[in-house]
Parts: structure tokens; C-alpha cells; sequence
């Protein structure tokens, strides 16, 4: 016996399709989900807030005509340095140094002085509320090769450890040692002194 095998799994599909049909219940009539739906949303919302960036973007540029007076102000403003304020001409001439002496060592007569009305110089390398930090410029002075020494002075405002170097008897030796000191970046005070 032959069959046909063929209109057999014809009719097997058709009854199975008609297996699957749903069936309208109490419920109501099924539906089935679409697939790719989620992927639709997620797409459109991705696309919306790139396009969303990009007027953003546009609104923050510059107009053309706008970017052109904001360089040519640039330029003006880089043309002309800020002039350089000079206050030291008027806070300088108003200010004064004193310099305390030991009773006996203003009337010690130096050895290294050939005239006694010749002038002497000091450097002030620093002023120090703390002896310790007075200790540690010294120390510094003294790896440059140079002879400080610390003095403590009292006055109005309290205790103040000052560290100076010298007396120089010329101006060469005092420039000298401000070099030295310069190179190091240690600010240094230049003091007069003359012998009575």
C-alpha cells in the first residue's frame, strides 16, 4: 500500500493550527506579545536624546560675530601689559631700622676698621620670632661660606631673634655676600653703620 505522504502532513498542520488557535474564554480573547517591541522603544528613546544633546550643543555656540569681538578684545587686552605699581618709593623713606648695641660693644674699638670714621655694613638675612628658625638660616649662611650671627633684640612688640652677617668694611664684601645670598633666594637688609 503506498501512501502520500505529502496531503498527510498537509492535514496534520492543519490540525494542529487549529489546536492553537486561542480560544475566546471568560476572559476575553488573547494576544500574544510582539517580538521587538522593547527594542522600537529603547531605540526611539536613544535617538531622542541624541538629537535633544545636539540642540544643546548648537545653543551654546557662539554666533559668528560674537566670537570675532570676543578675539579681537583678547588681543587688545594681551597688547597692553598692566603697568607696575611702585609703592616702595613712599613706604620705604617712612620706615626705620634700629639697630640695638651692647653698651661695651659701642665703645670697643673694632681691629679691622682702618678709620674710626668709616663706615660699616650689615646685612639683615633674617628676623625671627622663634630662636630655632634664627638657628636654621644660620646654619644655611653657613654652608654658603659666609660668618652670621644671631642677636636677640626685645622691643615694643615682643622678642625678635635677627640674624645678620658682617660688618663689612666695603662695599665689595658686603655685595659680595648679598650675591651669595641672592643666589639662594634669602632676602637680606642692608644696614649702615658708622663708627663714632
Amino acid at each position: 500500500m503506498a501512501r502520500d505522504f505529502a496531503k498527510s502532513k498537509q492535514g496534520g498542520n492543519k490540525k494542529a493550527a487549529a489546536r492553537k488557535k486561542p480560544t475566546a474564554g471568560k476572559g476575553g480573547s488573547r494576544q500574544q506579545p510582539r517580538s521587538g517591541g522593547g527594542w522600537r522603544w529603547y531605540a526611539a528613546g536613544v535617538l531622542t536624546g541624541v538629537f535633544l544633546s545636539f540642540l544643546l550643543y548648537l545653543g551654546t555656540l557662539p554666533t559668528p560675530g560674537e566670537s570675532e569681538r570676543v578675539q579681537a578684545g583678547k588681543a587688545q587686552v594681551d597688547d597692553q601689559p598692566p603697568k607696575p605699581r611702585f609703592d616702595f618709593y613712599t613706604l620705604l623713606p617712612e620706615q626705620t631700622i634700629e639697630v640695638e648695641l651692647e653698651p661695651g660693644e659701642a665703645s670697643r674699638p673694632r681691629a679691622a676698621t682702618a678709620t674710626a670714621s668709616k663706615e660699616q655694613y650689615l646685612l639683615q638675612a633674617g628676623s625671627f620670632r622663634q630662636r630655632e628658625d634664627a638657628e636654621r638660616r644660620r646654619a644655611e649662611l653657613l654652608l654658603l661660606g659666609l660668618e652670621p650671627r644671631v642677636e636677640e633684640a626685645t622691643g615694643d612688640n615682643g622678642r625678635w631673634y635677627r640674624v645678620y652677617l658682617g660688618p663689612f668694611d666695603s662695599r665689595s664684601k658686603m655685595a659680595k655676600a648679598r650675591s651669595l645670598t641672592a643666589g639662594q633666594d634669602i632676602d637680606t637688609l642692608l644696614l649702615k653703620r658708622g663708627d663714632p
